[in-house]
């Protein structure tokens, strides 16, 4: 019987050990993740565990949930000791569920604590990582350097100022913090918020937005100044994603009803939509940046407690929409115009692992390896079953050796171990092809292929 989180953790060859000792020390690219620009800039001190480890992190929240802990203890009034200690109470159950290794994982790469969290050790560890926490040296930026994060892509509304990524590179910060523009208030123009929304947006574009048109100068505004400010990537997060044929005038139509307060039917939605997609798609094609498009979310769930918490608080679930064709026909416009992007497809739903893995084939070549890429495991798939399903479809169906690997897609500073528990992973899963014949045991050649998936991949498809 293996040792819990022994050095073999995962490995289950001396294949895998010697190729995860090829990749544990590279650094880290972190493409993708919902980190705080200004708590990054101001180099932020934490209170306590608590703070850094459960403030919406929404992952534990449904599992505390799962195991009945009330609301309070989980995002209300409790105290900061009493939500922790609801915390290890579930975590010790969680047999089975990613949590289990993340959170240890964490606590012993952080910490230094090697033992196990449950109700009995909670005060224990509470006060171990509080002492640590305490200590002059656990803030951001050590946090940063200690980790080997080289390259962080935070999520940006087009409307943010930057004002903390100015910071940010003003600090010396040597981890580059580059910004990601994600126009989901404007992709949701049913929604009551996208005429503020768009006050807001014309405000600091110094474009009054009367019309479509306007609305794409006011977002030519917002690219420009996002690419002066270092951005090199954009995200949206479609759910369903959708596919309309449209005119000009169509979505002249469509937009100016909304803008009036009219209701729109489905179609409209869908039209506009495909409209601001192709556009936008255009712009980020001609700055030469990468798309991210994350798809198949099933939002919101729970209209009582989306009332009562409001967005981003755990009820959120797969979505079972229909992706290929209006994928397809996104993708295949925007390569008929010769303004297709580096793209990074992303699903929820993991029946979609095939359908992506097959469809990037479609839009490959002009000179860039990998140009489109099935993004790594995503939310609900950031499991082991997961990753290995994901990273399977893709070698099954096209070159797993130019994945661009492992993002923590994460709120939270002490997420950095999920890279160490993809890279495991990953290895093990080269290391079980060779084992069983299927690859040969050119060690030279793993090694090459394992360091580019863990590092040097993404490192080349940013450019930063």
């Amino acid at each position: 019987m293996k040792e819990f989180l022994g050095d073999d953790f995962l490995l289950q060859s001396e294949l895998a050990v010697a190729l995860y000792n090829e990749v544990k020390d590279l650094p880290i690219v972190d493409y993708h993740c919902h980190l705080e620009p200004r708590e990054i800039a101001e180099n932020k001190r934490f209170e306590n565990i608590t703070e850094i480890w459960l403030y919406g992190d929404h992952y534990k929240w449904r599992l505390m949930r799962a195991n009945g802990v009330e609301e309070r203890f989980i995002t209300g009034d409790a105290t900061d000791w009493e939500k922790f200690e609801k915390w290890a109470e579930t975590i010790e159950d969680c047999i089975g569920n990613p949590l289990y290794h993340w959170t240890h994982l964490e606590l012993r790469r952080y910490f230094g604590y090697n033992g196990l969290l449950s109700v009995k050790t909670a005060k224990e560890v509470w006060d171990i990582c509080n002492a640590k926490i305490a200590a002059e040296n656990f803030c951001v930026h050590n946090i940063l350097e200690q980790f080997k994060v080289e390259m962080i892509g935070t999520t940006d509304d087009p409307a943010d100022t930057l004002e903390h990524h100015a910071a940010i590179k003003a600090s010396g910060l040597v981890t580059k913090v580059l910004p990601t523009l994600r126009p989901g208030h404007l992709y949701n123009i049913d929604s009551p918020n996208f005429v503020p929304y768009l006050e807001k947006l014309s405000a600091i574009s110094d474009v009054e937005i009367e019309n479509y048109g306007d609305l794409m100068d006011a977002m030519q505004n917002r690219v420009d100044f996002f690419h002066e400010m270092g951005c090199r990537m954009s995200d949206i997060g479609m759910d369903d994603v959708v596919f309309e044929e449209y005119s000009a005038f169509e979505i002249d139509v469509i937009f100016n009803k909304a803008i009036s307060g009219k209701p729109l039917t489905q179609e409209e939605i869908d039209k506009y939509r495909t409209a601001l997609m192709v556009d936008l798609g255009v712009m980020y094609a001609d700055k030469g940046w990468a798309v991210q498009y994350h798809m198949n979310a099933l939002r919101n769930n729970n209209t009582l407690m989306f009332d009562v918490l409001g967005a981003d608080k755990g009820y959120d679930s797969i979505s079972d929409g229909q992706l290929a064709k209006p994928l397809a026909r996104l993708l295949d416009t925007l390569a008929q115009e010769g303004k297709l992007a580096k793209s990074i497809l992303y699903s929820l739903n993991p029946a979609h692992d095939d359908i992506i893995a097959t469809m990037i084939g479609n839009f490959q070549g002009g000179g860039a390896r990998g140009k489109i890429q099935y993004g790594s495991a995503w939310w609900v798939n950031d499991t082991k079953t997961g990753m290995e399903k994901q990273m399977t479809a893709l070698a099954n169906n096209g070159m797993l050796a130019r994945f661009i690997g492992m993002l923590t897609d994460s709120r939270s500073f002490l997420s950095y171990p999920r890279h160490e528990y993809f890279r495991r992973i990953m290895v093990n899963l080269i290391a079980n092809w060779v084992q069983n014949g299927e690859f040969p045991n050119d060690f030279e050649k793993l090694s090459q292929i394992a360091k580019g998936i863990a590092y040097y991949n993404a490192k080349e498809y940013f450019e930063f």
